[in-house]
């Protein structure tokens, strides 16, 4: 047994292994196919690339775990039933159950490390993330001068630029605006040509100008009578030193991040949700006082209210004030009603907020837990699968197990939003997918522990050809 053991461990590892980190670089591209126009052209040192792929790629762990777990036991068992070795396991007395023990024990212990994962590790990937991905997002282009457009992002400075080479540095029909601090002064610089580079330590951009022509204009000194002053300068060459500073990337404190969903443990989102619990409920009893004046009827009666005989026209309330004060009365009261409604509109709108965000905060905590029963679910449905088709390899095992991953993944994003909008309870909505495909799973073991021929492709073709024949049979008769 601890040969047959150690042979269905080994033919597991690897292609666990390897399916995993396949998952995660194909991830990984569709990251960065996602966020490629916010981080191509800005500039990033190449840490900076790295550390955001990084932490992307630990953010993925939650997709890539559970396809990897569903495709390498599919593989792993349809290899070892393509080469006979399931068969020659059962004829040594051995069932497929038996057979399936050690790897129910390694998938347990990988749903448990998926949990410490999910409940430390994560939260504090997703901090370094999403605050990195919100810097790179707000950053400036370092396409730092376009072609034809007035570009202010260098501080006290305005450039445009007529036509550039394709090597982007050299420069034609250059205008730079200059914001002087002194009020009523101006200076424009007109260039025929110029070379762009940076400063060694990449914090200036410098413009050696070329053919050109500068025009200073300053306010008069002393009193209105004075004449401003209009200088024009030319030259040959000269230098224009610009500040990169604006096209850095700054750092947003993580402590501004620390408080989303996405960012918290297991433990802190439960004390999390007891302190919004408890404001909600003491806002609901604020509410509760602050509406009910403004209800005229709010109790329903517990017995039947008897019918009125004498029933009050509305023009004979407005009658009894006095004509000078009927406009003022219809005023005020339309007045009051809006405010009314208003207050009303203001507080279902915050109570409908508040609401979502105790959903949120539910969700969140029920899937600390479904990462590691989608692993045994996944394996659950793989394994027997995959001793069922006895296919190995990346032919029809990924076929199937990308169609089973799908259908898990939508039904759980499905009910996931439906448990954040509130058509579906928190709990019930985050494990829908595991409910519904646990049972499948039961059926293809039991299937498959029967030696079962779920998916020969012969006997379905031999069943519809009977079928034919017994059809024309009938009509033969007819």
């Amino acid at each position: 047994m601890k040969k047959i053991h150690l042979l269905i461990l080994k033919a597991f590892i690897r292609p666990f292994i390897v399916t995993f980190f396949i998952v995660m670089f194909v991830l990984l591209m569709l990251f960065l196919w996602k966020y490629i126009d916010d981080l191509v052209g800005k500039g990033f040192e190449w840490y900076t690339i790295l550390k955001l792929m990084m932490y992307a790629s630990a953010t993925n762990v939650a997709m890539a775990l559970p396809l990897s777990v569903l495709l390498s036991s599919i593989m792993t068992y349809g290899t070892l039933g393509e080469n006979y070795e399931l068969v020659a396991i059962k004829s040594a007395g051995i069932s497929l159950t038996r057979a399936l023990y050690p790897m129910i024990i390694a998938v347990s212990m990988l749903a448990v490390s998926a949990f410490i994962f999910s409940d430390y590790m994560l939260p504090v990937a997703n901090l370094k993330f999403f605050s990195l991905l919100y810097d790179a997002r707000q950053q400036k282009s370092a396409k730092l001068i376009k072609v034809g457009v007035f570009n202010s992002s260098f501080p006290g400075y305005t450039i445009r630029v007529g036509r550039k080479d394709a090597d982007n540095q050299r420069l034609y029909d250059i205008m730079i605006y200059e914001k002087t601090l002194n009020p009523g002064g101006n200076n424009v610089i007109f260039a025929k040509e110029g070379v762009m580079t940076r400063s060694p330590d990449n914090s200036f951009l410098l413009l050696k100008l070329k053919n050109g022509v500068r025009y200073e204009e300053s306010a008069a000194e002393n009193g209105y009578n004075q004449r401003q002053k209009f200088t024009r300068f030319y030259f040959k060459e000269t230098e224009q030193k610009l500040d990169l500073s604006a096209f850095s990337l700054h750092r947003t404190p993580e402590n501004l991040f620390k408080g989303s969903f996405q960012m918290l443990s297991s433990k802190q989102l439960i004390d999390t949700f007891k302190v919004a619990q408890k404001q909600f409920v003491q806002l609901n009893i604020n509410n509760y006082v602050i509406i009910t004046p403004n209800i005229r009827y709010f109790i329903v009666p517990h017995s039947p209210v008897p019918p009125i005989k004498t029933v009050i026209p509305h023009h004979k309330v407005i009658d009894a004030i006095p004509a000078d004060a009927q406009l003022a009365a219809i005023q005020n009261a339309a007045s009051e009603a809006t405010i009314i409604k208003n207050m009303m509109g203001d507080k279902v709108t915050d109570y409908l907020n508040r609401e979502s965000i105790l959903r949120r905060y539910k969700v969140e905590y029920q899937k600390k837990f479904t990462l590691s029963a989608a692993c045994l679910m996944l394996f659950l449905i793989g394994a027997p699968l995959g001793a069922i088709i006895r296919k190995g390899g990346l032919g029809l095992p990924v076929v199937i197990s990308v169609i089973f991953f799908l259908i898990y993944f939508i039904v759980s994003s499905i009910g996931e939003k439906s448990a954040q909008n509130g058509s579906l309870s928190p709990i019930f909505g985050t494990w829908i997918a595991i409910i519904i495909l646990t049972p499948i799973g039961l059926f293809l073991s039991y299937k498959a522990a029967n030696d079962s021929v779920l998916f020969d492709m012969d006997i379905y073709r031999r069943g519809f050809t009977n079928l034919v024949k017994q059809v024309k049979r009938k009509f033969a008769r007819n």
